[in-house]
């Protein structure tokens, strides 16, 4: 029995150095499978006996790993790790200018690729990448400086393409056209499959008023990958300057079925709007593009195309109609014309449904045409794409309003800094889906942004994440189970949660939310300016829900002017 026990751990013995050098072979091997790679890496940094460039590349392995799972704090700690352990290794520095660059961090990004010029003044990536950064702050000519930097110091046929194509994209931005199709030329003689050449040089075409070539670029890029909204709305773009109106609305409506958030396809499709002189539809996308959530890392294009919405926006804004046009056949009150849009989202496909918002939402609409509405839009139940249009469509109302109102009930959650409102069909099943399947709060501002005085938004819709239990985490940013957080919105509008900001509102015993019960009684009684009505329904709540909620304002409105839902005599 002894003899047997010593015999079993002299194999254990041997067997140890054995997988160590398994798991330092398999970690460095970059043609292995991806999660066994990953798992040998994790297995070499937690032997402390292993030291030197294995273990450094472990940690470098862990980041990349990282990286691809947007977990960039992670990453830059891992690049950290291998960095110390081998500090002149200059693919590490870059990899973890990398990861700064994509968390926004871009001056520690420029401080790591200065690092690599310091160590190797010909390594090109740093050049790249510092090209990269200058690029998306509009600085332009400094930017071609660095890629004309990273394209002569090349070092193999990745950079060539890589390096050509960068700068082929920004000659094209900066209109050196034929600049720009001699470097997208060399770079496609490196790899002439690579979808980037076509996707780009299409801009570069539709710039120079080649449309038909743009066209067939686009269309290669396209072959490639059917649902890429970049391709899609750069298609859409050219199909616009061609004046194929049609085939351009077509890709725009295209892209915001893949992504409603997205900018470009909103500022082209407002392009569109102005050209067949329908101003109120161009404002709205406008506005939905201007006030979309920006990334911490935005690309050159979507920030020109940004910039574009606020220009024209302001410009038009002068050719809304005036508020006596279009009005309901019904007799209207005298003072401040009033809209409102009412959302109650019950009938969730994915999770369980929600009973009250439903019936929230009916006795908010009635409480506001009571109140002498000149219009109360009541959408119950919303998909996706209908949330979007109903938005759209409302922000067309409000321009001609001098009040305008939204109320929404149902579930909301905060992920990454963003606050989303689920539509019905949601599913996700990952948090990265957020961008895609719900709407973000910066929308539902857009369409009040067109009223003239009063701009309000009120979120009955902090409840708990009901996907909190099947929902993928694939990023790592702040993923909020309870309730929305805190927003500081522009001055002139006034943003309401039912309960403060990371706490939760209750659907309450009764057959509606303690928020909707008190706004509804205390909405209708006069002489209650706006900012001390929710004071007063902030006290309410929090008296009738045993001080378990707390609603809670954000924002501003004009300060030289007072507003009230019921004026008095």
């Amino acid at each position: 029995m002894l003899r047997a026990l010593l015999l079993g751990l002299v194999m254990l013995a041997a067997a140890g150095p054995a997988r160590a050098a398994g798991d330092v072979d398999t970690c460095r091997n970059s043609t292995a499978e991806p999660v066994a790679r990953l798992a040998a890496c994790e297995s070499v940094i937690a032997d402390d006996k292993i030291t030197g460039p294995s273990r450094a590349a472990a940690f470098w392995f862990r980041g990349d790993s990282l990286m691809k799972k947007r977990d960039y704090d992670g990453a830059i700690a891992a690049f950290t790790a291998s960095h110390e352990i081998a500090p002149q290794n200059i693919n590490v520095i870059n990899a973890r200018g990398i990861a700064y660059s994509y968390k926004g961090d871009d001056e520690r990004a420029l401080a790591d690729y200065d690092l690599c010029l310091q160590l190797r003044p010909t390594y090109g990536s740093a050049y790249n990448n510092r090209g990269l950064i200058f690029m998306r702050r509009g600085e332009l000519q400094r930017a071609l400086d660095e890629f004309d930097l990273a394209v002569k110091h090349i070092f193999n046929d990745q950079s060539r393409y890589l390096h050509h194509y960068n700068r082929g994209r920004l000659q094209g931005l900066m209109k050196r056209y034929d600049a720009s199709l001699a470097d997208f030329d060399e770079a496609q003689k490196v790899n002439p499959d690579g979808p980037q050449v076509p996707a780009y040089r299409c801009i570069t075409y539709t710039g120079m008023g080649r449309f038909d070539d743009a066209l067939v670029d686009c269309n290669a890029a396209l072959a490639k990958s059917p649902n890429n909204v970049y391709a899609l709305t750069s298609r859409g773009n050219a199909n616009l300057g061609k004046g194929n109106l049609d085939a351009a609305l077509n890709d725009y409506e295209q892209v915001l079925k893949i992504n409603p958030n997205y900018v470009r396809a909103y500022v082209g499709r407002g392009q569109l709007f102005e050209k067949r002189r329908n101003l109120a539809a161009a404002r709205a996308d406008y506005r939905s593009a201007a006030n979309a959530v920006a990334a911490r890392r935005e690309d050159i294009d979507t920030t020109l195309a940004r910039a574009v919405a606020k220009e024209r926006l302001e410009a038009l804004l002068g050719t809304a109609a005036p508020a006596g046009k279009a009005l309901p056949s019904t007799p209207q009150p005298a003072g401040p014309r009033k809209v409102a849009l009412i959302v109650g989202n019950g009938a969730y496909q994915n999770v369980a449904p929600l009973d009250n918002p439903p019936r929230d939402a009916k006795l908010i609409a009635s409480t506001f045409r009571e109140l002498g509405f000149a219009t109360v839009t009541l959408a119950p139940d919303l998909t996706r794409d209908k949330f979007f249009a109903t938005l759209h469509e409302f922000g067309v109302e409000a321009e001609k309003a001098d009040w305008a109102v939204v109320y929404y009930a149902g579930h909301g959650m905060e992920i990454g800094g963003v606050n989303y409102l689920i539509p019905v069909d949601a599913r996700l099943k990952a948090d990265s889906d957020a961008e895609t399947q719900a709407v973000a709060l910066e929308q539902v501002i857009a369409a009040v942004a067109g009223a003239r005085k009063l701009r309000l938004v009120m979120l009955d819709a902090c409840r708990d994440n009901p996907f909190e239990k099947t929902m993928q985490r694939t990023i790592a940013l702040k993923l909020v189970n309870r309730g929305f957080s805190n927003i500081e919105p522009e001055a002139g509008f006034m943003v309401v949660y039912a309960a403060k900001h990371g706490e939760t509102a209750l659907d309450g015993d009764s057959v509606n939310s303690p928020f909707a019960t008190v706004l509804a009684r205390v909405i209708k009684e006069p002489k209650i300016e706006v900012r001390k009505l929710f004071d007063i329904v902030r006290d309410d709540v929090w008296k009738a829900t045993n001080r378990t909620q707390q609603p809670f304002t954000y924002g501003s409105l004009p300060g030289r002017e007072d507003f009230y839902f019921v004026a008095g005599k």
